[in-house]
């Protein structure tokens, strides 16, 4: 079965940087739809970016120009790097897959989830 394990969450100051990590195992095809999802204390899950099988990424306008999504397919691992860090980036983050599209992801197509990792930055 398809595993997502994410990891890399952690506890850092205002302007500072983590860099996320998603192993992905049991899908037969890595160029698929991935995407960083986050989930704020009494709010909705917020889809932060997204990378389809060509590598073309999108973001939130919330973390434009501050995060980064990317994918090894050889290693099978996304990444989420995140710079300049705000108090209001925290929350959990999860990872997800839709091994059913290569393109055109769609936001509720995301069938695979990891259990998520903690990002807490404080002012």
């Amino acid at each position: 079965q398809v595993q997502l394990v994410e990891s890399g969450g952690g506890s850092v100051q205002a302007g500072g940087s983590l860099r996320l990590s998603c192993a992905i195992s049991g899908l037969t095809n890595t160029e698929s739809c991935m995407g960083w999802f986050r989930q704020v204390s009494g709010k909705e899950r917020e889809r932060v970016a997204r990378i389809d099988g060509d590598g073309i990424s999108t973001y939130a306008d919330s973390v434009k120009g501050r995060f980064t999504i990317s994918r090894d397919n050889a290693k099978n691992t996304l990444y989420l790097q995140m710079n300049n860090l705000k108090p209001e980036d925290t929350g959990m983050y999860y990872c997800a897959a839709d091994p059913s599209r290569r393109q055109n992801c769609y936001a509720y197509g995301y069938t695979y989830w990891g259990q998520g990792t903690q990002v807490t930055v404080s002012s």
